[in-house]
């Protein structure tokens, strides 16, 4: 199948939609190749004034970096119809520096302008999975959520939070994140709501009435009062019909630390609310989470770690043209032994 890919000429004319309501670029756009660095439209033009648009190579995609795969279905729709072989890691598994996580065998002119996007894809993906993979370790057997649609452009927010679902998180406040990751959302309520009812426990009996049965009862503590005398507040209110509160104290009232944790852990024993679980969000780090889980934390919200991990750089190399090995300077010419990639068809 031959994709209609844009050419120079193209890109030359083309103009974009004066009215468009987004800059993130649109299905058709990603591919036809306008997402692409134009020097992979001019290679693609120069191998058909030269005659090689034929030419069949195999080329491989290694990491710069440790990491864990992530993005995998979304390259596979990229080249999706074309006659091409495929191989990867499996999404979720873990990579060495400088390792192969991809190879893709077949004619260059009909992949090579992709490039661009497939490592765009990798590298983002890969990046934001690890990074939950490690807020994820430090949270052993706790739920961690993914709360970092709010730092990312709209367009990719779902992208990273499925990212992190790979990663080894447990659910995603993002709508659809959450949704392409087949789970359902996950949230309790924001600040604004308390401010503008005015009360955090009426708040919290408007929650218990009105929310379905299956939505946690699980009430933000730390709008108006302090977080211990709210809690305990809204505990002999609710009884058993709370389930958590959520800590999610500003960096300028000293943020969540272990001591408010352990205080809070404490009262609400003392009273017999053992059940209550403590979720706590706000700027964690693996570290935190660490800290936190010893003072007695149930479960976190991660935003910022994840969502602004830096991407881990990917490079494609031509390993092979017309089964010959080849490479460039710097390089090991012919195809990487791995027994790790799995054959995708496409």
């Amino acid at each position: 199948m031959d994709k209609k890919i844009v050419n120079t000429q193209e890109v030359r004319a083309y103009q974009p939609n004066e009215n468009r309501l987004f800059f993130s670029a649109e299905h058709d756009e990603i591919a036809t190749g306008m997402t692409s660095d134009i020097y992979f439209v001019k290679t693609r033009d120069i191998l058909k004034a030269s005659g090689k648009e034929d030419t069949e190579v195999t080329v491989e995609i290694f990491a710069r970096d440790y990491g864990f795969f992530c993005g995998l279905p979304e390259v596979l729709n990229v080249v999706k119809g074309l006659d091409l072989e495929i191989w990867a890691l499996k999404e979720g598994m873990f990579f060495q520096n400088r390792e192969v996580v991809m190879r893709i065998k077949g004619k260059y002119s009909q992949f090579g302008v992709y490039e661009t996007a497939i490592l765009g894809i990798l590298a983002s993906s890969s990046g934001w999975a690890s990074a939950a993979r490690a807020v994820k370790e430090a949270a052993g057997d706790k739920p961690v959520i993914i709360f970092g649609a709010r730092h990312v452009h709209p367009s990719v927010a779902p992208v990273m939070e499925r990212s992190a679902i790979i990663g080894g998180m447990d659910g995603s406040s993002c709508i659809l994140g959450a949704k392409l990751a087949g789970l359902e959302p996950r949230g309790t309520v924001p600040h604004a709501v308390m401010l503008l009812v005015g009360d955090t426990l009426q708040v919290a009996e408007t929650y218990d009435q009105i929310m379905p049965e299956e939505d946690m009862r699980l009430i933000l503590v730390d709008t108006f009062k302090d977080e211990a005398e709210e809690t305990l507040r809204v505990a002999r209110a609710m009884r058993n019909r709370l389930e958590g509160i959520r800590l999610d104290t500003p960096s300028e009232r000293g943020g969540v630390t272990p001591g408010l944790v352990s205080e809070i852990r404490a009262r609400l024993d003392m009273e017999g609310f053992d059940h209550v679980q403590i979720f706590v969000s706000g700027g964690l780090t693996p570290d935190r989470i660490v800290e936190l889980k010893a003072a007695g934390a149930d479960s976190f919200g991660v935003g910022s770690y994840v969502s602004g991990a830096q991407a881990i750089d990917m490079t494609m190399d031509i390993k092979e043209i017309d089964g010959k090995a080849v490479a460039k300077r710097g390089r090991i010419p012919g195809i990487t032994y791995t027994e790790r990639l799995v054959k995708y068809e496409i």
